[in-house]
């Protein structure tokens, strides 16, 4: 329609004089038409707010667009991808629950393009930066290399209210979800557990979910120290290229080493602990892992003991261990990629779009 008026406006200015001939206006229209066809495609628009202040965006598509903020709880400028559903547009007046997706280490929002699922028609997907190795935790330490690192703050208590404040959400925790892999697996059980007042659903994937695990901690200080050779593929690249800086050890979570209460941070936040997988009481969960390759065989451990303690707890849940993949998807080969966790989501999107629907 947009093209039309333009078109119809262009040929009432340039009727063929003596001056101009009719192909001369032929040319015009069709450079006109071009410049028309090529504006980038219109995307909601946001006011800075909640601690956010918009520096940048760029649309993909009309349903697919990156904005980038900046604030006062990190360093430096932070990006958010944002999927809607396609009749958003076209549907003025209507609320739509919200996924948020949390990437792995050495990860971005972009890697939530590698999972087609996310792209709901039925719902908003939002993937915000999570640092290369930001645990989605408040830093124990905060003058380290990369400087005020409050990822958790940043995500429950700016994103989320900022997300809702410019975009037509369902606003309620039984139409908002949380879903992490990876590193973001560790992200999604804590933030279920730690906002339960916002996440009504969550979803976990091959997560660093249980601190009591020598190896899991030994991951999380890994990727602290940036070791080389660490095995990794949480990003769709394949093996993780960087985690960033040299940080000290004990900077995201305080002192590892069980002596003396010294890791007092790390029992507070662990996902497994029973006290709070008490907290997801009134929350759906659902975990996910395989257990091939040195990454997985130890999340399906975590995972295994997650489940244990939920049924000791009488708190329902769905667990998929799809082992070596051969019962998910061809892609998949249990390992820690995108090759499981593509599928995987596809597998958990329509369960979590029904439970959506079944809310309203």
């Amino acid at each position: 329609m947009r093209a039309q008026l333009f078109y119809e406006r262009a040929r009432s200015l340039l009727r063929p004089t003596s001056a101009t001939t009719a192909a001369t206006v032929a040319v015009v229209i069709a450079v006109a038409g071009s410049a028309v066809q090529a504006q980038p495609p219109e995307i909601p628009s946001f006011t800075d707010g909640h601690g956010l202040t918009l520096v940048d965006s760029e649309a993909h598509s009309s349903t697919d667009f990156t904005i980038t903020v900046t604030t006062a709880q990190l360093s430096g400028q932070h990006k958010i991808r944002v999927f809607l559903p396609a009749g958003y547009t076209t549907a003025p007046d209507k609320q739509w629950p919200v996924a948020y997706f949390l990437h792995g280490g050495a990860g971005n929002p972009d890697d939530a393009a590698a999972a087609p699922a996310l792209r709901s028609d039925s719902m908003i997907t939002v993937a915000p930066d999570g640092g290369l190795k930001g645990w989605y935790a408040d830093w124990v330490m905060q003058d380290t290399a990369l400087g005020a690192a409050n990822w958790e703050t940043f995500h429950t208590d700016q994103v989320v209210p900022f997300i809702d404040a410019n975009l037509r959400t369902r606003t309620d925790r039984h139409h908002r979800a949380v879903i992490g892999l990876s590193m973001g697996g560790f992200g999604s059980l804590h933030y279920a557990q730690s906002r339960p007042d916002l996440f009504g659903h969550v979803a976990t994937l091959s997560g660093g979910i249980d601190f009591g695990m020598a190896e899991i901690r030994a991951v999380v200080l890994a990727t602290e120290l940036n070791l080389p050779g660490l095995p990794c593929s949480s990003v769709p690249a394949g093996p993780c290229p960087d985690y960033g800086p040299y940080v000290d050890s004990d900077a995201i979570f305080g002192s590892p080493y069980p002596f003396f209460n010294a890791d007092r941070v790390w029992k507070a936040v662990d996902p497994a602990a029973p006290a709070n997988l008490a907290k997801l009481a009134d929350t759906a969960i659902t975990l996910y892992t395989g257990n091939q390759g040195l990454v997985d065989h130890f999340t399906a451990i975590a995972t295994t003991t997650v489940e244990n303690r939920l049924n000791a707890l009488g708190i329902p849940h769905r667990a998929v261990n799809y082992e070596d993949g051969s019962t998910l998807a061809p892609t998949c080969d249990g390992g820690h990629n995108y090759g499981c966790w593509a599928p995987a989501i596809a597998d958990y999107v329509p369960r979590l779009e029904a439970a959506f629907a079944a809310a309203s």
